[in-house]
């Protein structure tokens, strides 16, 4: 039977790490002036895009480390570092404004490849997460999970791209602020509780042993 809690919080991690919110008026801005039926092809082609990277990710992550000689580990600890760094720019708007920095310097009529699949959606938090999260349940039913919780949350991306505009309007500039600092606080605790795991692992902390 799947287990309920790990679903959750592969969902969650996922989730907040991609942030379909933050990218919907992005999404807007990299399209302004497009006609209806292109914006959807670039929102379907850089969701794809995504889920195809993240998916080789998955399946080869892990055995790249260990053909490089990284333990999981040593990943959980570096990857919940990284992701806690992903939180701080989250809670101090830094992300958001990188992000649109990285928008406006890319000037190109379809940016659904870059920078919207790479590395808006599947960026450096998005794969540590992959890693991390199929390192914590390895096996079939582990990944089955991962992968399907990252699906999940792909599809959300798509709805919020096709709804990106209504979406920002409902929100507005305050609103989307107030929900991008409550992720940033929910990504801060799941990483140290990664880097928490990854320090067990060595020997260190209440779950060593």
């Amino acid at each position: 039977m799947p287990d309920t809690a790990f679903m959750i919080t592969a969902f969650v991690t996922m989730f907040v790490v991609i942030d379909p919110i933050g990218l919907a008026p992005l999404f807007v801005a990299m399209t302004r002036g497009m006609p209806a039926n292109l914006r959807r092809r670039i929102a379907l082609r850089a969701t794809l895009v995504g889920v195809f990277v993240l998916l080789a990710f998955a399946i080869f992550g892990e055995a790249l480390l260990s053909f490089i000689g990284i333990s999981m580990p040593a990943f959980r600890v570096s990857g919940g570092i990284l992701l806690f760094l992903t939180a701080l720019d989250m809670l101090f708007e830094r992300r958001t404004k990188r992000r649109e920095d990285r928008s406006d310097e890319d000037d190109q009529d379809d940016p659904s490849v870059f920078p919207l699949a790479i590395p808006l959606i599947a960026g450096p938090g998005a794969i540590a997460s992959v890693i991390l999260l199929i390192g914590q349940r390895p096996g079939l039913e582990g990944t089955v999970t991962v992968l399907g919780a990252t699906g999940l949350v792909m599809i959300i991306v798509v709805a919020f791209f096709l709804a990106s505009g209504l979406i920002e309007r409902a929100l507005g500039k305050t609103g989307i602020t107030v929900v991008t600092r409550l992720m940033g606080m929910l990504l801060a605790a799941l990483s140290v509780q990664f880097v928490l795991d990854g320090l067990s692992a060595f020997g260190f902390g209440p779950g060593a042993g």
